[in-house]
């Protein structure tokens, strides 16, 4: 299901792999539907691999939800951020690795704060704290990240989006935990792992395929409002220009008398590209916000749901103890 549906996401981007794209989403479909019809038969039969129904428990399912994009928020910025690094600031592999450690920092600053902050504010109000400075790291990344960007400006991206990973994380695992009975604490725990994997897998693939389709057309519009360049660039050659800055190194390798207005065009329409993406990924970040908004219980409510599930999964207990 998942791979099917991250190829389908990768593929979506690429001319002439329509049909591709097509038909890993319909695996993926077909896979992910396949999985709950068996999920619920084995329910009905009391040993399910993944319980559906404490699975739609309100504070599982939104913190579940919350934890994918928050999760993959960070991902992507990664994705996105080294490529930003290398290829327009130059950044050596080391240098741009480097650059990402307040991030980390951020996040082992902000989680042993998220905790009090749950139990002080409940889990709502902290992951909604996180998905707020996710939103400032990806607002300051649209706005501030260019060609000229100095190291302050690449730091004041990052560091809000650890901060906010920190601030999110806490509440989303603590509420998995909590909104399952003890033997389903190994759900609990496969849920908050496949957080971070299926939300980087995603999110990194919409935002990477946005990032890939933004380039190209970028490009192509500067060969096109560039008439000499047009009459000399042949379709094979814009074709290599228009499939990813690494394939425009190349040509701009081969074309040596050319190679500055190349990689000049290259970073203009990656830039152009990442833009595009972070649009999309603060669009991510602002749904997530408003499904914890709205769906996601307030303190009081959060404790007595709670309460309500853990009497719920006690009573069968006893009943079958008794």
């Amino acid at each position: 299901m998942v791979g099917g549906v991250v190829l389908a996401i990768n593929f979506v981007s690429m001319p002439g792999y329509g049909v591709t794209a097509a038909a890993m989403a319909a695996i993926g479909l077909a896979a992910g539907l396949g999985f709950v019809i068996q999920q619920r038969r084995q329910g009905r039969a009391g040993n399910p691999l993944y319980d559906l129904k404490v699975a739609g428990r309100r504070t599982f399912w939104v913190a579940a939800a919350a934890g994918i994009i928050v999760f993959g928020t960070l991902m992507a910025a990664m994705f996105i951020g080294q490529q930003y690094l290398q290829n327009v600031l130059e950044y050596s592999t080391l240098g741009a690795g480097a650059a990402i450690l307040p991030a980390a920092l951020g996040m082992v600053v902000a989680a042993p704060r998220s905790a009090k902050l749950v139990e002080s504010h409940g889990s709502r109000f902290t992951l909604l704290c996180g998905f707020a400075f996710c939103l400032i790291g990806f607002v300051f990344m649209l706005l501030l990240w260019d060609e000229d960007a100095a190291y302050w400006q690449v730091l004041l991206g990052y560091l809000p989006v650890g901060i906010g990973v920190g601030l999110a994380g806490t509440p989303s695992s603590n509420s998995l935990t909590n909104s399952v009975p003890v033997h389903r604490a190994g759900m609990a725990s496969g849920t908050a792992d496949l957080q971070r994997d299926l939300g980087g897998a995603l999110m990194q693939s919409i935002l990477g395929s946005v990032l890939t389709s933004a380039y190209a057309s970028s490009f192509a519009s500067q060969i096109a409002g560039n008439p000499q360049a047009s009459q000399k660039v042949s379709d094979s050659t814009q074709t290599q220009l228009e499939r990813s800055f690494g394939s425009a190194v190349t040509v701009a390798e081969q074309h040596p008398q050319y190679a500055p207005q190349i990689v000049h065009a290259a970073q203009t329409a990656f830039l152009n590209g990442s833009d595009s993406a972070y649009v999309v990924g603060i669009a991510a970040i602002v749904v997530g916000a408003v499904l914890v908004f709205f769906a996601f219980p307030k303190k009081e409510r959060e404790s007595q749901l709670l309460a309500e599930f853990h009497a719920q999964d006690a009573a069968p207990a006893a009943t079958a103890t008794n």
